[in-house]
């Protein structure tokens, strides 16, 4: 009976204390947003884990599915400025949003 009260006393919260160590070292994975097409370019919008950025990879919309990407953004910090940055830039989209400058 004493055993099972050390082992609920001692062992329990070390290994509840290492477990969430080890939770907290995990590394955020990225994931797929959203994918598209517009002009002669083609789009995935990929999101890190807590939606913090935001980044496009942009291929030839006659490349291959498994081919790597031509450009690979900087980070944004909303779908919407990725997504704009994509139409002005690769979709020739004449936006009210899209800047009078190059990107």
């Amino acid at each position: 009976m004493k055993l099972i009260q050390i082992l609920k006393v001692a062992v329990i919260p070390v290994l509840t204390v290492l477990s969430l160590l080890s939770a907290s070292n995990k590394v955020l994975a990225d994931y797929l947003t959203s994918q598209g097409i517009g002009g002669n370019s083609r789009y995935e919008l990929w999101s890190s884990d807590d939606n913090s950025h935001y980044y496009l990879k942009v291929w030839s919309s006659e490349a291959s599915p498994n081919s790597d990407p031509y450009f690979t953004s900087r980070a944004f910090t909303s779908t919407g400025e990725a997504l704009i940055y994509f139409d002005c830039k690769y979709a020739d989209k004449n936006l009210p949003e899209c800047p009078n400058v190059q990107w």
